[in-house]
């Protein structure tokens, strides 16, 4: 397993390959799976925590039956750009997750995706119980929008670097 650049993405999803969005909560892990195009990301049911070897079996599971070549984890960043135990939480699963899957990682920031998903789940007028619900996948599809809406900035051209630790992709000499 890797940790990779949203610019090593492209080289992971080949084959028919889609690309899934994860926001982990306490209590659950949202996820969201894009279309083939990478165009949309749609919220799936929302992963009820128990133990990680659980979680992890019943994630893997719904990633190999969506076809996903890489995922998009939410790193909840805190507003000045540190990070706080959050942010250690999500790395630790990650580094957990590597043992499991040869799945490649990447991190995107996550600040206000939560915010954001409950304003529109607000706007569609769901009730707080029914909000309590499907915040979590509607935040990984924020989280997992935000990639594709990179991804395909990447492909028109914008080829700003972005930073960060990664690893080469499949086809790339080691």
């Amino acid at each position: 397993m890797a940790i990779i650049t949203i610019e090593q993405l492209p080289a992971w999803l080949a084959d028919g390959r889609t690309l899934a969005g994860l926001d982990l909560g306490d209590k659950t892990i949202g996820v969201a799976v894009s279309d083939r195009g990478f165009a949309f990301a749609h919220p799936r049911p929302v992963i009820m925590r128990k133990k990680f070897s659980l979680d992890a079996a019943v994630l893997l599971a719904l990633l190999k039956k969506e076809n996903v070549g890489a995922v998009a984890i939410g790193l909840p960043i805190n507003m000045d750009g540190s990070e706080g135990p959050r942010a250690q939480k999500s790395r630790a699963f990650v580094r957990n997750m590597a043992q499991l899957s040869d799945l490649p990682f990447v991190f995107w920031d996550e600040r206000l995706s939560t915010v954001a998903a409950e304003r529109t789940l607000i706007e569609m007028d769901f009730s707080r119980a029914k909000r309590a619900g499907k915040i979590d996948s509607a935040a990984a599809a924020f989280i997992l929008q935000g990639v594709l809406d990179r991804l395909q900035s990447l492909d028109s051209g914008d080829r700003t670097e972005l930073g960060g630790q990664a690893e080469p992709g499949p086809n790339d000499d080691a």
